[in-house]
């Protein structure tokens, strides 16, 4: 019930916060971000660091994934990128706005026992990783070669610290 809620919820504001007519500007982004979390859940698919816990029998890791990735992520995105202010310190200001809410939802969902941490990952981790993914998808954004380059050690790091055994590969 939580997961048809919150695309409710996330569709009704993208209607009221999106401007629709620059989906195009964010689309690059937003194909990207998705590509990378597909390319997340296929390399760690038996090691993953953190999963969604579904309450209901007809939901699981994969749909829950699919359905924010491809309805919640995208319209988070386009927020996220159409209203970043021009000025540094409101830009950094709305920067960690956005850190800080995504790891205090994440916190909530995984005190709702909604969402757990696997092999090491904790809450500490994914607030970092929120950093440094709403950076990369400015960075992405604005230059997209770079973004893309700006992933390659970021991956590495990740492969590095929370590496899944070969025999954890799919």
């Amino acid at each position: 019930m939580y997961l048809v809620v919150t695309v409710a919820i996330f569709l009704i504001l993208g209607y009221f916060v999106v401007d629709w007519k620059r989906w195009r500007d964010f689309y690059p982004t937003i194909q990207y971000y998705i590509i990378c979390n597909l390319m997340y859940n296929f390399i760690f698919f038996n090691h993953t660091l953190w999963a969604y816990n579904p309450r209901t029998p007809w939901l699981n890791h994969t749909v829950i994934d699919l359905v924010f990735s491809l309805i919640i992520i995208p319209i988070i995105i386009m927020i996220y990128l159409e209203h970043i202010p021009a000025v540094f310190i409101k830009k950094l200001l709305y920067w960690t706005g956005w850190v800080v809410l995504f790891t205090v939802i994440e916190y909530f969902f995984q005190k709702m026992d909604l969402f757990i941490y696997r092999n090491g990952w904790k809450i500490m981790h994914s607030a970092l990783f929120n950093g440094i993914m709403f950076t990369v998808l400015w960075v992405h954004y604005k230059r997209p070669l770079a973004g893309i380059l700006i992933s390659i050690p970021i991956i590495i790091l990740l492969l590095y610290f929370h590496h899944p055994t070969f025999m954890d590969l799919k």
